[in-house]
């Protein structure tokens, strides 16, 4: 686990150095860009009388954008990952964030706002995850569940800082390639199979703008309805980044996101097993790093 994780953020600072610039090309133009933060906090208690456990905690996420225009043509591409650790007491390590999540879309220029397009998506984690204390049994893993999922439709973007993209037609891929897993039939997927297969319509909004001096947002939210299977049941993804820069290296970030899969069940305090809405909220302050173009 330890050397996996130190690998993962590795890694993930060397992407960020490698995709730090604008090419040109002949007739086309590409624009890209991205952040890596990396932010850490720390508590020490000797012999304090109100109590209390020491903790270390550090948290990454790299976002990374690279946008391809030329003529009537728009291709834009996003990489966003996020991984983070947890140690408290005389617990063992544990994950506290784990996410990669990819997106490729094409659309080609219909009116001045409106843009014929073509969507990918990606989605997965990094490492196993355990149902805490329990620490030997794995609930999830690298494509255990994974995401994909390519649709068309229609993209509109009044503004560069938004677009609205609406399909009727997408095909999603729900991904559990872990016999043990896929034997419990978790995600969704029937037991036994590594796969399930699903045909519906999607609705993503996205939205990035310094919203006030300093403060960046970065939302996006995403709708699925299966068209096979209770198409009532709506999908919810919806991821909030809050970075509110300090100085050129430090700045404090805020992580919100709210989900909701009916594919996914989870067991309450109760003991009841059902779909929940689950909510995701990490905030830290440390080092941030900003290369090539803002977005």
């Amino acid at each position: 686990m330890k050397k996996t994780t130190i690998f993962l953020l590795t890694m993930m600072v060397f992407t960020c150095t490698g995709f730090s610039q604008e090419t040109e090309t002949t007739g086309g133009n590409w624009k890209n860009g991205g952040k890596f933060a990396l932010n850490f906090s720390q508590s020490s208690l000797t012999n304090w009388a109100p109590g209390g456990q020491n903790s270390l905690a550090l948290n990454s996420f790299f976002n990374y954008f690279a946008d391809y225009t030329k003529g009537k043509s728009l291709w834009e591409n996003r990489l966003d990952l996020a991984y983070g650790l947890l140690k408290q007491g005389d617990e063992d390590i544990r994950k506290s964030d784990d996410k990669i999540d990819f997106s490729s879309k094409y659309g080609r220029q219909a009116t001045k706002t409106l843009y014929y397009a073509a969507l990918l998506n990606f989605k997965s984690q990094f490492s196993n995850g355990y149902n805490y204390p329990d620490d030997s049994t794995v609930i999830s893993g690298f494509l255990a569940p994974g995401y994909l999922s390519i649709g068309v439709g229609m993209d509109w973007k009044p503004k560069d800082y938004f677009s609205f993209y609406l399909s009727p037609v997408t095909a999603r891929w729900i991904i559990v390639n872990d016999d043990a897993l896929s034997n419990a039939g978790v995600f969704g997927v029937d037991p036994g199979e590594k796969v399930r297969t699903e045909l519906g319509a999607m609705a993503r909004l996205e939205f990035m703008k310094d919203i006030i001096k300093n403060v960046n947002l970065k939302s996006k939210l995403e709708l699925f309805s299966n068209y096979l299977d209770q198409p009532q049941n709506i999908d919810v993804y919806w991821d909030n980044m809050f970075v509110m820069t300090i100085n050129k290296y430090l700045s404090a970030s805020l992580n919100l996101t709210l989900a909701y899969d009916d594919n996914i069940r989870i067991t309450d305090k109760d003991g009841k097993t059902g779909p929940r809405t689950q909510f995701k909220e990490i905030l830290g302050i440390g080092f941030t790093y900003g290369f090539g173009d803002t977005k």
